[in-house]
């Protein structure tokens, strides 16, 4: 294979924002400067990228979006291998080159019985290894009160299966559902049931969690974190949970409910990792911490499309329009989330030496579209408009 060489772009780099070339190798980063659309040769891949940005690579650490490709709606099961192939097309098109993909055990909502997400993780490893668009691992969330999960999750991580974990606890009262009925709520809405058959859902998961072993959860928290794997808590809601999630080894807190518990898990050495659509849409769907707002306060370093792909480079650029170097929105979204799970080295920024992951970005009315995705020196995406 050829070099390839994108021509004349705007170059983000961890740092600053640069008018350059990036010249390509042997799917590694060779060079980034000036000049260089000059050295073309026979064989080599030229992208023009003259007015639009180049981009590393999005990372997306929390992504429960192949759950709903595959489950669409409620026991409409899809082939996982179809389902699995047509959502990475989509994924390349949205910029994303390094996918965790988010399941889940012991939520009773959208593929996650323990037979369908074991099903899930062996297709994702064997077609990774036959042929990939894009780079794909799992981050495996585990639902505290899944007691018979355990030896599934402990097994996964013995065999170096995932690659990031994290831990729930939805419950009533507890993080996104502290409010009253908020739980119940949910359940009624996604699970089709009534108030009688939801007042069991309660009672059942309640007296689960009672019989909860929390120091075997801290083992298995521990025996991630010396396999290497990362660990990180979910919906923390004050300042007492930041400090049971560090006791869990936790190194990122997912999606803290307040802006003071976000400030406080940052202060403590947490990668923060706040939603993508939140950015977009402006504020959370549930009435919790604003995204945006707790970005711009030092609060909040990562972003992750949490369901819903597409925001993830909007909400780069909507950052920026709101006074974020761009340099910096870019991080969040590719170099803090490759950091946090044990990628950085390799992937996230655009720096000589690093796998060729990057894309070409165009606007259209300040919507920010991919022209092309490169993985590994790769051009795997390729889109270009006509006027019909």
């Amino acid at each position: 294979m050829g070099r390839l060489i994108v021509k004349g772009g705007r170059v983000v780099l961890p740092h600053e924002v640069i008018e350059a070339d990036v010249i390509a190798e042997g799917g590694r980063i060779a060079a980034i400067g000036s000049g260089f659309a000059r050295m073309a040769e026979a064989g080599d891949t030229v992208l023009d990228a003259e007015g639009r940005w180049v981009l590393p690579g999005l990372v997306d650490i929390h992504c429960d979006a192949i759950e709903k490709e595959t489950e669409p709606r409620p026991n409409t099961l899809f082939p996982m291998a179809m389902a699995f192939l047509q959502f990475e097309k989509k994924l390349a098109g949205h910029g994303i080159t390094t996918m965790l993909h988010s399941l889940s055990l012991g939520v009773g909502l959208s593929l996650r019985g323990e037979h369908l997400v074991s099903e899930m993780i062996g297709l994702i490893r064997s077609i990774r290894e036959e042929r990939a668009m894009i780079r794909h691992g799992i981050h495996l969330r585990y639902e505290v009160s899944h007691l018979t999960g355990l030896p599934l999750a402990r097994r996964l991580i013995e065999e170096r299966a995932i690659d990031y974990l994290s831990l729930m606890d939805h419950a009533p009262g507890i993080g996104q559902y502290r409010r009253p009925g908020a739980f119940q709520r949910y359940v009624m809405k996604n699970q089709g049931v009534n108030l009688e058959e939801v007042a069991q859902i309660v009672e059942e998961l309640q007296e689960r969690r009672g019989r909860i072993d929390w120091h075997e959860l801290r083992s298995l928290t521990a025996y991630a974190r010396e396999r290497g794997i990362a660990v990180g808590s979910h919906d923390d809601d004050s300042r007492e949970t930041v400090d049971r999630s560090l006791g869990f080894h936790a190194g990122i807190s997912e999606f803290p409910l307040d802006l003071d518990t976000a400030r406080y898990a940052s202060d403590r050495g947490m990668g923060v990792c706040v939603g993508a659509p939140n950015v977009v849409r402006g504020g959370s769907h549930d009435g919790n911490l604003n995204a945006a707002e707790a970005v711009k306060e030092g609060a909040a370093g990562i972003l992750c499309s949490d369901y819903h792909p597409a925001s993830l480079l909007q909400a780069v650029f909507d950052l920026e329009r709101q006074g974020v170097p761009l340099e910096s929105a870019a991080a969040m979204a590719s170099l803090h989330p490759a950091q946090a799970v044990g990628r950085g080295r390799d992937v996230g920024s655009l720096e000589p030496g690093k796998a060729a992951d990057l894309i070409v970005v165009r606007k259209w009315k300040d919507i920010p579209l991919v022209a092309a995705t490169v993985v590994g020196g790769a051009v795997v995406y390729e889109a270009r408009d006509f006027q019909g």
